[in-house]
């Protein structure tokens, strides 16, 4: 019988199995697809935002050092609204820390997590599909196929981890409440004339906001939010009338764009499980929220998911305490919640308030930008949250291992 079973070998899923390695307990990961290859980097490689509380995290578990020099720091993040004066401008230096976040090729955070699961400490199920999960009081018995054969495996803690459409939620029967916001976001790497220098963009425009994020090799990370109805006509201009249109969504303020890689286009919702636990099992990760992504929260809120686990199921290795008993799951649940409500609010929030051309809300937003880069006790709440560092520590949101 296994410790703890975690369904979804994604970079939240892998995380949690990479940091509980140190228990010494008995874990295993399913995982529909095979993980993917070490490729060759490309122009193309798609990326991932880490807040600097995130990377605390992977320092926690001893891999900070491993990644970093894979990554782009981002000092520097400026935020406006076109068509308006005002903007507010954050700076790494004003919260004393080395950067307010990375940004990491998936290709270059995966191909770490899977070395440190190739260990042969984590039993793997590679590829394996859940097709029946069933609890009694003591463990979850969960079916799986794999390579045609059937196989039963028992576990004491269910960790659900794959992904926004989940099938193992399904089958707990946690529901989920979903809210369309008839948007897509486009996704490139692109170059400008002008050197990144650690600094993000944040653009907000009537369609939705579009953000540059720093990325190695002095390309930016693109997420261009569109209506729905736009997506079709962007995705099929030339490389040329593409890069024209951002220009004129953007400005001039890193010159002139010079070269885009190829695009890919996902549908944009809020969705959010209505629990987070059923019987012995928890949701966590995409499977139990996703976001815009404005601001950059989604996986960083995964990675805290992972922290605050992680360091309940320490505490149980010490005190003997059974991990998927019902006082641990719902310490997990009650503690989470606070960073959940926030996280929502505040992505929510800047979708609406932002994707909006309503002219005197335009000028309301303008003071506001202007407000929050003058008014440093503001700043400093804003700065905070998109580090991730509003809400309760856990020992690796500490940068500190678990305790043993």
């Amino acid at each position: 019988m296994f410790d703890i079973l975690i369904v979804g070998g994604g970079m939240v899923g892998a995380s949690l199995a990479v940091a509980l390695k140190p228990l010494k307990l008995q874990v295993g990961l399913i995982e529909a697809f095979h993980f993917g290859a070490a490729e060759q980097p490309s122009y193309d490689d798609r990326s991932i935002a880490l807040a600097y509380g995130s990377s605390r995290i992977y320092q926690g578990m001893g891999l900070w050092n491993k990644l970093h020099s894979g990554v782009e720091a981002i000092q520097h993040i400026h935020i406006s609204d076109q068509g308006h004066f005002g903007a507010t401008r954050l700076a790494a230096a004003q919260e004393h820390v080395p950067a307010l976040g990375y940004v990491v090729e998936s290709r270059v955070l995966g191909k770490l997590l899977y070395a440190e699961l190739a260990s042969g400490e984590i039993a793997q199920y590679v590829p394996a599909t859940v097709f029946a999960v069933q609890q009694d009081a003591d463990c979850v018995i969960v079916s799986i196929e794999r390579d045609e054969v059937v196989e039963s495996l028992q576990t004491r803690l269910l960790v659900v981890s794959d992904g926004v459409n989940s099938k193992v939620r399904e089958m707990l029967g946690i529901a989920v409440t979903r809210c369309e916001y008839h948007q897509t976001a486009v996704i490139a790497n692109v170059t400008t004339a002008e050197p990144h220098c650690h600094t993000a963009y944040e653009r907000f425009t009537p369609h939705g906001p579009l953000a540059l994020l720093p990325l190695t090799q002095g390309r930016y990370s693109l997420v261009w939010t569109h209506q729905d109805a736009e997506v079709a006509a962007t995705m099929q201009l030339s490389d040329a009338a593409f890069l024209c249109k951002l220009q004129a969504e953007f400005g001039y303020r890193q010159g002139e764009f010079t070269r885009v890689g190829q695009r890919a286009a996902y549908p944009l919702v809020l969705q959010k499980s209505v629990c987070e636990v059923a019987g012995r099992a928890v949701v966590i990760g995409n499977a139990s929220h996703a976001l815009h992504p404005v601001a950059g929260q989604g996986l960083n809120l995964g990675l805290r998911d992972v922290a605050t686990l992680a360091d309940l199921l320490a505490e149980a290795v010490q005190t003997g305490t059974d991990p998927g008993s019902a006082t641990l799951l719902s310490v997990y649940e009650q503690r989470r919640q606070p960073d959940y409500a926030a996280v929502v609010q505040y992505t929510d929030t800047l979708v609406r308030v932002f994707s909006n051309d309503f002219a005197p809300l335009g000028h309301a937003r303008a003071g506001g930008l202007l407000a929050v880069d003058r008014v440093p006790a503001l700043r400093h709440w804003i700065t905070r949250q998109s580090m991730g560092l509003n809400h309760r520590q856990a020992r690796l949101s500490r940068g500190l291992g678990l305790r043993v």
